[in-house]
């Protein structure tokens, strides 16, 4: 079996390495672990490589790494909560079943299995503010969570395998109330949450922070408690109910631009009485607090950036309206807020003077030990270098979290008694679980620092170069590159397990995933390089770090290609149209027209283009549409139709325009399928397509799948 090897993690600051032979603890632990689990086990099952490889042209190889594989394989994972008796919930999205998304119960006992708590005509899922998050919570034995279908908010017991759930708002005759990131307040038996009403206008909802009756199967209007402003998150209750906390922000910001901490005292009737802002407010201070969460004791943490431009933790100073820092490090302890729910770090309930938090800091993640009294950070070894959510359990904790070797998954943590050393490191879910095999096949993300067209400047990224353990190319040819912009803008690559890049790496493509600049995880100086530059800045860092790889003789210049969904889908169109880099590009539900995203999308991006564009005069000119004329290569697009985050229009009139000129060009449109595609079918064909698309018109070699290739216009 192989070992995991765990290298030792240093940090910029006061700190400390925990080791005490911990590498050989928790890779023993790791090991025996992944044995009982065959879903983690990356086992010496895969094939040995031939004594003499094949030489073949790169992207021609044959590969057991299949696109049913990737759709089928990999499962996506929406939060994670503990219940009374210290069992594990997770919600987990399902591509084999229409990208459903269900709430799994873990089994207490090592031989339990786990089992689906979610019936199977529910998907748990709340479009709150398109992108969701924060669809469920538990408290003792009771779940609320959010269905997709009608957005109504439901009860359930978890006791019971048998319980059926029962709606709690009302039914407005569609899926017109959206809710997420609820808490329970167990002395009024409410539950407190944010809801989006769309009731009255679909592109401009009303967001506020509701309380929800729990006590008894009567149907309520859910009761405002706070509301005026445009966008609302973390709402937090303290253990005695008295005091809310809770994030807010209006336009044209985004959350992570600047947003407002505030807390709200709360009357015996359950009304928010009094208000103070406690972080955000200062206009001297430019900041984007999150993650607010009480301690048993009462004391109010977050994390926010303000001063250094790295979100760091801090707490609220009550007796006087103060914050203070706990630690300062020049890394990033939270990420941008595009989902509701997230958890980045935790207070151990045993030790309430010691937090455990992840960070991130040069493409890399660290789980930490804070110790709020000393202002002191520990490090825990750990086999994840991309960490996530972190929930707390009984005497343990259950992080999410993933690696280079590893895909997303959940480790059961536990801890020493001085919470100063992992005693134990379990894996309890992998959201890829059938992956042994494939070992030998897996290529290594390379974080790669490579400068860009401002002098002095970088940006980062992660190269995969082509691996296959039968095939080899010759020693005079280079690999084509598949470039990936990431989306958001404001999003990050990470450098961990996906199938999705295994799939061309191991056909032989070189694949690298670019954190341009304007990317999450490197502070708010490199984040904020976008601001009326999206369009100029991102195109340019991805044509520079496509340049640096075939300087480094890493890739062929005359094969390189550009993807990219959603606003990375932008990123590609705009590349291509100016820019001569790229040799043929495919953009997933991608931005053709600025002006018309910014008139026709949901209410949480509509100002967002405000601050990454400018005026009239730059939504034009940064608009490929309006630039037809300087498209040069092959383009194929994928949509949703469903899509309201980035219409089918944009699509549609892009692929007409290129088809109108002469372009080789193919459009695929996906009924019921939205922002991102969640079908297994739909998954599998995107990717397949884009292959054959690229290896017909670019690639001089013709893939080993067998592949129907679709209609290309102005080619076939």
């Amino acid at each position: 079996m192989a070992l995991l090897v765990i290298t030792t993690a240093t940090v910029t600051g006061r700190h400390s390495i925990l080791s005490s032979n911990l590498t050989a603890t928790v890779t023993r632990l790791f090991t025996r672990t992944h044995r009982r689990r065959l879903i983690t086990t990356m086992a010496s099952s895969a094939k040995p490589s031939p004594e003499q490889k094949i030489t073949a042209p790169y992207g021609s190889w044959s590969s057991p790494i299949t696109s049913d594989v990737v759709s089928g394989a990999s499962k996506g994972l929406g939060g994670t909560a503990v219940d009374s008796r210290g069992r594990l919930f997770w919600l987990e999205s399902r591509p084999t079943e229409s990208g459903r998304l269900v709430i799994v119960k873990g089994g207490n006992e090592e031989n339990e299995e786990a089992i689906d708590v979610t019936p199977k005509d529910f998907s748990v899922r709340t479009v709150a503010q398109e992108y969701g998050g924060g669809a469920f919570s538990i408290t003792g034995d009771t779940l609320v969570f959010s269905n997709y279908r009608d957005q109504r908010l439901y009860k359930q017991s978890t006791a019971s395998k048998d319980s059926a759930p029962v709606p709690l708002t009302p039914d407005y005759g569609g899926p017109l109330v959206s809710y997420a990131d609820g808490v329970f307040d167990t002395s009024l038996d409410r539950f407190i949450t944010v809801m989006e009403d769309r009731r009255e206008s679909s592109l401009n909802a009303i967001t506020s922070i509701v309380s929800i009756e729990l006590g008894d199967n009567t149907i309520q209007e859910p009761k405002v408690l706070v509301s005026g402003n445009d966008f609302y998150a973390f709402p937090r209750l303290d253990r005695e109910g008295k005091r809310l906390a809770w994030i807010e922000w209006s336009h044209p910001n985004m959350p992570w631009d600047k947003s407002e901490l505030w807390i709200g005292y709360v009357s015996d009737t359950g009304d928010v009485y009094k208000r103070v802002c406690v972080a955000g407010g200062d206009p001297a201070i430019v900041e984007s607090p999150t993650e607010p969460k009480w301690s048993d004791e009462g004391e109010l943490f977050f994390i926010t950036d303000r001063k250094s431009g790295f979100w760091n933790l801090h707490r609220w100073i009550e007796s006087n309206n103060t914050v203070e820092p706990i630690y300062s490090l020049e890394a990033e302890f939270a990420r941008p807020l595009w989902v509701f729910g997230m958890n980045s770090y935790e207070i151990i309930k045993e030790q309430n003077n010691l937090i455990v938090c992840t960070y991130r800091q040069k493409g890399t993640s660290y789980l930490g030990i804070l110790d709020k009294n000393k202002n002191s950070l520990s490090i825990l070894q750990s086999p994840f270098t991309d960490l996530q959510n972190i929930t707390s359990g009984v005497r343990c904790l259950y992080v999410e979290g993933a690696s280079g070797v590893y895909p997303l998954s959940i480790a059961k943590v536990s801890l020493d008694d001085q919470a100063s050393n992992i005693v134990d490191f379990q894996i309890v879910w992998s959201s890829s679980s059938a992956i042994s095999e494939y070992k030998s096949y897996f290529s290594s993300p390379e974080f790669i620092e490579f400068p860009t067209e401002v002098p002095g400047e970088v940006a980062y990224a992660y190269y995969y170069p082509p691996t296959n353990p039968v095939y080899e190319a010759s020693q005079d040819e280079k690999p084509p590159l598949l470039l990936k912009s990431h989306g958001g803008p404001t999003s990050e690559a990470h450098g961990i397990l996906n199938l999705n890049i295994q799939f061309w790496t191991s056909r032989g493509w070189a694949f690298v995933d670019v954190n341009y600049g304007g990317s999450t995880g490197y502070g708010r100086v490199f984040r904020e390089r976008l601001l009326k530059r999206w369009g100029i800045v991102d195109v340019n860092d991805c044509c520079s770090c496509a340049q640096f790889l075939v300087d480094s003789g890493k890739a062929d210049g005359e094969r390189l290609c550009i993807t990219g969904g959603s606003a990375g889908g932008y990123t590609t169109l705009a590349a291509l149209a100016f820019k001569k880099t790229f040799k043929a590009g495919a953009s997933l539900y991608g931005v053709a027209d600025l002006k018309l995203l910014k008139e026709e999308t949901h209410k949480f991006e509509s100002r967002y283009m405000d601050n990454l564009v400018g005026g009239e005069k730059e939504f034009f000119e940064r608009s490929p549409i309006n630039f037809v004329d300087q498209f040069s290569c092959p383009i194929i697009l994928f949509q949703g139709l469903e899509d309201k985050v980035v219409p089918p229009d944009q699509a549609r009139k892009i692929y007409q325009a290129l088809k109108a000129k002469g372009l080789p060009v193919a459009l695929v449109e996906y009924e019921g399928e939205q922002h991102g595609f969640r079908k297994a079918e739909n998954i599998k064909f995107t990717l397949e397509q884009q292959m054959v698309f690229f290896a017909r018109l670019v690639g001089h070699f013709k893939v080993a799948d067998k592949i129907v290739p679709i209609k290309i216009d102005n080619f076939d």
